[in-house]
């Protein structure tokens, strides 16, 4: 196994987008007061080749005083070697600058989607979190990059205005009323991107979404016949993607063309005012040599002022999105009082259907409807608001830490991330081989290591995919068991596979968790028959309760119900067998737990 780091990335300002990118900079006030230094002296001495280009025309060249001249070669060459290392490190300090914020945005995104927890898929849509996480973070990142050139472009045009004031007020006066018109004639258009930057990038996210989906059930979707349908869905969400991206590449390119063009006609306004000057004797031809490269050095900043802008409004709508994401609200939270958790072992009661988990017992939830058995799991898991009580405390009231170490409620269309299968096991535990060999066992997943080219080590592609349903779902097992937790809390978990697999995992999961509490919902007699206490619901409530027999003999609905999941079961295996055997004794016949 790795070793694990983790970097505290602080605590993200969420009042506004503004704040949100405020935050990023002074988190890294440091580097960016470097890169702030470094670019303003950059663009400071990309002013001084052309005054000095000035004074060896008109000290060297004209009066034919090579000394002088040799004298002003050699500060241009000074100068531009100066420039050049300036310029490296600028750009390396902001491309610091900028990997920081990336890679801060991406861990808070992730942080917080982990401190949702199930709520998330509530919340927001898998494909925005990623858009967010990857596509966001480096909008926001290179936003960023104003803090550096930005700076300097600021200082350059003030030097530059300076220079061109001692040469002649009037060139002064058109650069200092010039720059900001071109400011204001693209002030329209910034607003206007905002806009259609906020529609893309929401639409990009509902269609990254709809994506995951089509990809996650393609298998269900060839065997119903869907797959063309969403197809088209996802054509049809494509092409108005695309309708939107060439509104945005619309407004883009004016920007960019503006950028370009509006500093190129500026140049060409102030090179013309001074060459008429020049012929006029205003002033010398060293002159207008250097208010030419004035102006042709302003360039520069006035794009970088253009560049920024542009970044800094589509900044401001990623951070937006950051922002909206890092305010959502988990949909239970710890009361006020915030109470430890019972010191030992105790029982999780649901008065809401009247279920209750014994500490050290197997139950069983059985309901017509899955959902409303689900329901109560995520109840006792403290996943949504109820009364439900731990011993003498109130569930809501208990620390979500300490709830979230002792209860475990293992949902059956939890996330597999990817990575080596063995990390997908381990989770976020380091634990020893031994200790993985048993959960693999417990789960009856030996055959699904021993189908992958590398065992434990092979390759296991998002979400699994490249396994098949009841191979998942025996891995979502294998990885509960390992965490090992007090009270288990396990939906479905041998739904997707066969009889003969399942009578194996059943009486494998009993004895793993032999003294501990674990609350499994199942309608199969297979599993039913290992329980300690059964509850049997109706409408989401206790219709009975007692053992598997028990309630076959007693109760007709249970038994049409169970027997109806048998029958299915006999007719259709499920999705895969075990290859490796059940265990001697592992569990009793079909025919005998109906019985």
């Amino acid at each position: 196994m790795t070793e694990r780091t983790t970097m505290d990335p602080g605590t993200p300002d969420c009042r506004s987008a503004g704040r949100y990118l405020w935050w990023l900079v002074t988190s890294q006030r440091g580097r960016i007061a470097v890169g702030a230094i470094l670019g303003s002296a950059w663009m400071v001495c990309l002013t001084l080749p052309p005054y000095v280009l000035s004074r060896a025309i008109d000290d060297g060249l004209t009066p034919g005083r090579w000394d002088a001249l040799a004298g002003w070669v050699g500060a241009v060459l000074s100068i531009g070697v100066l420039n050049a290392w300036l310029a490296i490190m600028r750009h390396r300090t902001m491309t610091r600058v900028r990997m920081d914020a990336a890679f801060r945005t991406a861990q808070v995104v992730v942080l917080q989607a982990t401190r949702l927890g199930a709520a998330l898929s509530r919340k927001v849509t898998a494909g925005e979190v990623v858009t967010i996480g990857f596509g966001d973070a480096g909008v926001i990142a290179h936003a960023l990059t104003i803090t550096g050139p930005g700076v300097g472009a600021v200082l350059a045009y003030v030097v530059v205005a300076a220079l061109l004031l001692a040469v002649s007020p009037l060139l002064a006066a058109v650069v200092l009323l010039g720059v900001p018109l071109l400011a204001v004639l693209l002030g329209p258009l910034m607003g206007r991107l905002r806009g259609a930057e906020t529609v893309y990038r929401a639409r990009q996210g509902e269609l990254a979404a709809r994506f995951g989906d089509i990809a996650a059930g393609l298998r269900v979707l060839n065997g119903i016949g869907g797959k063309d349908v969403y197809a088209e869905r996802y054509r049809r969400g494509s092409r108005e993607l695309q309708e939107k991206g060439y509104q945005v590449g619309s407004v883009t390119s004016w920007i960019q063309a503006l950028g370009v063009g509006l500093p190129t006609l500026f140049l060409g306004a102030v090179t013309w005012l001074a060459a008429r000057m020049a012929a006029q004797g205003d002033i010398t031809a060293g002159e207008l040599v250097a208010v030419y490269g004035y102006a042709a050095v302003l360039v520069v900043p006035v794009s970088f002022f253009i560049e920024g802008s542009y970044g800094l409004s589509r900044g401001l709508v990623a951070a937006r999105r950051v922002v909206r994401l890092l305010t959502l609200e988990p949909d239970v939270t710890g009361g006020d009082a915030c109470l430890d958790a019972p010191a030992s072992p105790s029982v999780l009661r649901d008065p809401a259907s009247g279920v209750e988990i014994a500490p050290g017992e197997l139950t069983a939830l059985v309901s017509a409807r899955p959902g409303e058995s689900a329901a109560v799991l995520d109840r006792l898991g403290g996943f949504t608001a109820s009364a439900a009580t731990w011993g003498a405390v109130r569930l809501g009231d208990v620390d979500r830490a300490r709830l979230r170490e002792r209860i475990l409620v293992a949902d059956n269309e939890a996330d597999l991330f990817a990575g080596p299968l063995r990390d997908v096991i381990a989770g976020s535990r380091d634990p020893d081989e031994q200790a993985v060999e048993r959960a693999v066992h417990a789960a009856m997943a030996e055959d699904v290591v021993r189908g992958l080219p590398d065992g434990l080590d092979s390759a296991i592609d998002p979400q699994g995919r490249n396994l098949s349903g009841g191979q998942r779902q025996r891995v979502r097992l294998a990885r509960a068991l390992l965490a090992d937790p007090e009270i288990l809390l396990a939906a479905e978990p041998t739904s997707a596979v066969d009889a003969h697999t399942e009578a194996t995992i059943a009486a494998r999961l009993r004895a793993a968790r032999e003294g501990r509490a674990t609350a499994v919902t199942t309608t199969s007699p297979l599993m039913l028959d290992q329980a300690d206490t059964v509850y049997y619901l109706v409408d989401g409530s206790v219709a009975a309760a007692g053992s598997h027999r028990d309630l076959l003999r007693e109760h007709p609905g249970y038994r049409l119900l169970v027997s109806r999941d048998a029958d299915d079961d006999a007719d259709d295996g499920s999705d895969d067998g075990a290859d490796d055997g059940s265990d001697g004794g592992a569990g009793t016949g079909l025919e005998e737990a109906v019985r």
